[in-house]
């Protein structure tokens, strides 16, 4: 636990009590509007000499976060997929004093690309404090991504493990680095299971797809926490609750439509992302559970999510074998 986790006012552990009990309190734009309110939150560090890494970078949370790092001092490398946006978005960064390191136009859905990139820029002899894996898909109908994998699981997990595995000698390099992965309250829904993670085509959900990648991604974040401790790099994963982004309006119309006026906003959405990745919980943070408006959460909430008996110390390393064979084109086939 860390310094940050200890120290809280009574007053402000009693009303994050209530919101964490109900779902639309802690998910909603009121639990972050009350726990910023009743816990003070400070402004994230400063980020002055670092550079980070966002994916996801040219809407919804991604950008917000590529902003908002920019805003506090950081050159950002900026990945997305279309042209014009990832353009916009590197003017809204600059137009909010950062700095852009650079626009990468890259598909998450292919590994390869994903490690090209990575290897650009070990190669480049840039440094990275910070990656932010803000990319993801949810599809109401089944996609396949390069390679034919089904497109949730490659832009959610393969994708941004290959990303990964070839930064990992620049955040090895850095003072502290540290990896945010941002996941999803529909993560709760669904437990792991391994076998069930890819869905084909005759039994396609997109809703159901995205939860398990979701729920695969709080598992892989803890995994690659344990591998990279002794680097000094912390991998923590993110829910960052109910935020209104072009990927609900268009994954989850009705939801939307419903819930809008107490959705958050990307910024909102971002902020705990932002925190993190900036150093607000610390240098060493260890991994497991998930952050939810700057405190660490139970990654569980509902009966029947939880590992079976007997598998919960090996499912991590089980994701990140399976993962480090598929973005080598060796895995990913269907249950």
């Amino acid at each position: 636990m860390t310094n940050v986790e200890r120290a809280r006012h009574p007053l402000a552990h009693a009303v994050d009590g209530v919101l964490e009990a109900t779902v639309a309190g802690s998910f909603s734009r009121i639990g972050i509007v009350a726990r910023r309110a009743v816990d003070h939150w400070d402004d994230p560090p400063r980020l002055e000499g670092g550079t980070v890494l966002v994916t996801g970078a040219t809407s919804g949370i991604g950008r917000a976060a590529a902003v908002a790092l920019g805003r506090l001092g950081a050159a950002v490398h900026l990945v997305g997929r279309d042209g014009p946006r990832s353009r916009s978005a590197a003017l809204e960064v600059e137009a909010a004093g950062g700095t852009v390191a650079g626009v990468h136009l890259v598909d998450m859905g292919d590994p390869a690309a994903a490690a090209a990139l990575g290897t650009r820029l070990v190669e480049s002899g840039d440094r990275l404090d910070a990656l932010v894996h803000g990319a993801g898909a949810l599809s109401p109908t089944y996609r396949a991504a390069a390679g034919e994998l089904e497109q949730t699981v490659a832009v959610g997990l393969v994708g941004p493990f290959a990303l990964t595995q070839a930064l990992l000698p620049l955040l090895e390099a850095a003072p502290s680095g540290r990896m945010v992965t941002v996941s999803s309250g529909g993560m709760y829904t669904q437990r792991f299971d391994l076998d069930h993670l890819v869905m084909d085509e005759a039994s396609y959900n997109g809703v159901t797809a995205y939860a398990r990648v979701k729920r695969a991604q709080v598992v892989l974040a803890a995994e690659w926490g344990k591998r990279l401790a002794g680097a000094g790099i912390s991998s923590v994963v993110v829910h960052p609750g109910w935020v209104d982004t072009p990927g609900l309006e268009s994954g989850l119309p009705t939801f939307r439509r419903l819930w809008r006026p107490v959705l958050r906003t990307p910024a909102e959405g971002a902020d705990t992302v932002v925190w993190l990745a900036a150093g607000g919980a610390g240098d060493h943070v260890a991994p497991g559970g998930i952050w939810h408006d700057r405190r660490r959460r139970s990654a569980y909430h509902l009966p029947g999510t939880r590992p079976p008996h007997g598998r919960a110390g090996t499912e991590g390393g089980d994701l990140w074998a399976w993962c480090a064979a598929a973005a080598s084109g060796g895995g990913g086939a269907a249950a």
